[in-house]
Parts: structure tokens; C-alpha cells; sequence
């Protein structure tokens, strides 16, 4: 990276040489999720580092709806926001929502894009009004009924849902913890006043999300 050539080892062992040969000048872009697993020496070669946030609503809602007009479709400006809405701030899953709701009013409704087509089409994928899907709810709530509230270790919550304890960490945990719905302590995963509230379920007298400071207070002893 810094002197622009690329080392080459030809042959094995005595007759073995190395080969070096020169680069044109180039500009190296990489992309990560995980920033921590690369190596130090190679991340300090890096002159600038920035860090990418959550789409908002108004910036998705332009997305689909270039989206739309290379789909070939008609997209209302209603049906855009209800779909940057719910598309957890991620263009990827605001495309892919946007080519079921246009199957959806393709195949059951009148050919054109309605708010009300949109609504029906995100039910049918269990996308709630916050984007929360079929397997956040199941995380949520296999906390909540099955452990109390928690705190519970992630691969007990995995084994109880049977989904992968990385896809967890890795794809739901992250949304859940923006959205304040979940805590990570040392003894495990807690759910919040909030993701009681969003599954209508009321909240217990013994639980972790009925007195948080007590909560924290309980971690911080142990």
C-alpha cells in the first residue's frame, strides 16, 4: 500500500525468489462491519476512516423511488414513505420491500402501487410499523415470556428460537439495540420497558424492565 509494489515469492525452497513488481498509482477503498478485526498496522495505513450511519426516512424514500422508475412502476409519495419507514434505515432492504409490495399489487390488487396495497403486502412479510420482523419479535419475546425479561446468554436465546447465535449478534441484535428494545449486560441479554410496550405485554413486577436502575445496580454487584 505505501510503496505501491506487490512482492511475489516464485518457486520452493533453496531456488525460491522473490519478485517484485511495481504498481501504477492507485486509491485502496475498504468496507467493513468489523473495524476491530482488522490489524492495527493496516488500519493506521488507512488516511481517512469514516464511519456510516442509518439511512433516514427522507433520504430512502428517494432511493425507492429512483428504484420504482427503473422497475418501471408508479411509485405514490405515500407508498415511499411507508417503506423508507420500515426499511430499518438500510437501502437493501427498502429495494427489496419495494419489489414485493410491487408483486403484491401486481398479483392481488389492481396493477398500481395504493398506500393500502403497500400496508397488505407488508403485513403478508410480517414487517411491523417499525421494520421489526417475524424473527426480531420471536428474539424479543423468547426473552420475555420464556426467560422473564432475562438476562439471558445469547446462545440460550439462539437454542430456544433455533436460529444461528451469530446471525443474532450479528443481524438482528443490532436494530433491536438501536431501536432501545434490548440491553447486553455481563450476564446477559435484557429486554426493555419499550419492547414490552411494542408487543403489548405488561411489563412484571420482577422484571429487569419494571426498575432498570435496580437492574444495573444488580450487575454492577455481581
Amino acid at each position: 500500500m505505501e510503496d505501491f509494489a506487490l512482492d511475489l515469492v516464485i518457486g520452493k525452497g533453496p531456488g525460491a525468489r522473490s519478485v517484485r513488481l511495481a504498481m501504477p498509482k492507485f486509491t485502496l477503498i475498504g468496507a467493513t462491519t468489523r473495524y476491530a478485526m482488522i490489524s492495527a498496522p493496516l488500519r493506521d495505513r488507512f488516511g481517512s476512516v469514516y464511519r456510516l450511519d442509518y439511512y433516514d426516512a427522507p433520504t430512502l424514500s428517494a432511493i425507492v423511488q429512483r428504484s420504482a422508475g427503473i422497475l418501471g412502476v408508479e411509485l405514490p409519495d405515500d407508498c415511499a414513505s411507508e417503506i423508507a419507514r420500515r426499511s430499518r434505515g438500510t437501502p437493501r432492504i427498502a429495494n427489496r420491500i419495494l419489489r414485493r409490495v410491487r408483486d403484491y399489487a401486481q398479483v392481488r390488487g389492481s396493477g398500481s402501487i395504493t398506500l393500502d396495497a403497500t400496508r397488505r403486502a407488508l403485513a403478508l412479510l410480517e414487517v411491523d410499523d417499525l421494520g421489526l420482523d417475524e424473527t426480531d419479535r420471536m428474539v424479543l419475546r423468547a426473552i420475555i415470556e420464556k426467560f422473564g425479561g432475562g438476562p439471558v446468554g445469547l446462545e440460550t436465546i439462539a437454542a430456544s428460537i433455533s436460529e444461528e447465535s451469530d446471525t443474532i449478534m450479528d443481524v438482528y441484535e443490532p436494530f433491536l439495540l438501536q431501536l432501545g428494545f434490548l440491553q447486553r449486560t455481563p450476564r446477559g441479554r435484557t429486554a426493555t420497558a419499550a419492547a414490552y410496550a411494542h408487543l403489548g405485554i405488561p411489563i412484571p413486577a420482577r422484571s429487569p424492565a419494571a426498575d432498570p436502575q435496580r437492574a444495573l445496580w444488580e450487575t454492577a454487584e455481581d
